[in-house]
């Protein structure tokens, strides 16, 4: 028996979730980019992180 998603708006969205996808999406195009490994700067930079002072 084959099962289909009923019509009518039903999903569950997880904002959380769908932020985290899109920055491993964003992460895995900048790594795709590069030439060699991103440094933790670069990573830090495309996941939009911010270092203390000191760190």
């Amino acid at each position: 028996m084959r099962r289909v998603a009923p019509v009518g708006g039903t999903a569950v969205q997880d904002h959380v979730a769908l932020a985290e996808i899109e920055l491993c999406g964003e992460l895995i195009i900048a790594a795709s980019a590069a030439e060699d490994r991103l440094s933790l700067e670069s990573i830090d930079e495309v996941l939009r992180v911010e270092r203390e002072p000191g760190d």
